[in-house]
């Protein structure tokens, strides 16, 4: 498990403090903390040993992680702000023997959203391209590959129907691709995999209606959008 030091307050303030200056001194960390010197030095000592900050001879200093850490700071109210979560949506379409148009949907086998359909996708990783993380993904959950061309932005909120509590908030950066190639995984321990027309996605109990907007927003080169969703407590 990954340490962070956003339930100590003592840390949070020495990480809030360097972010402000290049380094500092023991003495000017600790000043308007009310702790003893022996418990201030626990907390600084556990900082330099989880890497976020750097000890030089006379001061301290942010590390490179601790940088980026701190830099997700609200200084005012001194905590670590919660962001968005980016994902990849892949859309994979083909024709079946009748002509007909067939997407890959993949119902979801996990919380939240248990057997809920929708596109296949996947947080995008740190560092990581758009076109990466949608090969990364696809290879996955899939065991295909895929020629991915970027289509669309797509900010999707979903709240809780009845308190209207923000459950859920996502961009998804959308990818499309008719060209592909492997052997499909049908099924997973996070999901299944299928094959299906739009009219046979929509006779699913289950599904996310967010599926059908983007769809048609890639195929009309809408570039952005942004939407809200509302859900039973019951389907979350």
């Amino acid at each position: 498990m990954s340490y962070e030091p956003q339930t100590h307050e003592a840390q949070v303030n020495i990480l809030r403090h360097l972010l402000f200056t290049p380094q500092a001194g023991f003495a000017e960390l600790q000043k308007g903390t009310n702790l003893s010197s022996d418990h201030f030095n626990f907390h600084i000592k556990k900082l330099v040993e989880e890497g976020y900050v750097e000890k030089l001879e006379k001061t301290y200093r942010l590390s490179h992680k601790g940088k980026e850490y701190a830099n997700r700071m609200d200084t005012d109210e001194k905590e670590i702000e919660k962001q968005p979560k980016i994902s990849v949506a892949i859309t994979l379409e083909r024709k079946n023997n009748k002509g007909e148009r067939e997407y890959l949907f993949q119902q979801r086998k996990k919380n939240p959203y248990f057997d809920f359909w929708g596109r296949i996708g996947g947080k995008i990783r740190w560092g990581e391209t758009i076109i990466e993380a949608a090969n990364r993904e696809l290879l996955e959950e899939t065991g295909l590959t895929a020629k991915f061309e970027y289509k669309t932005l797509y900010h999707k909120r979903d709240f809780n129907k009845k308190t209207g509590k923000l459950l859920e908030d996502k961009i998804f950066l959308c990818v499309y691709a008719t060209e592909f190639s492997g052997q499909l995984i049908e099924e997973f321990e996070g999901g299944v995999n299928k094959w299906m027309t739009f009219d046979e996605f929509h006779e699913q109990p289950k599904r996310f209606s967010s599926v059908d907007e983007f769809t048609a927003l890639m195929e009309e080169g809408v570039h952005f959008a942004e939407r809200e969703f509302h859900y039973d407590e019951s389907e979350y």
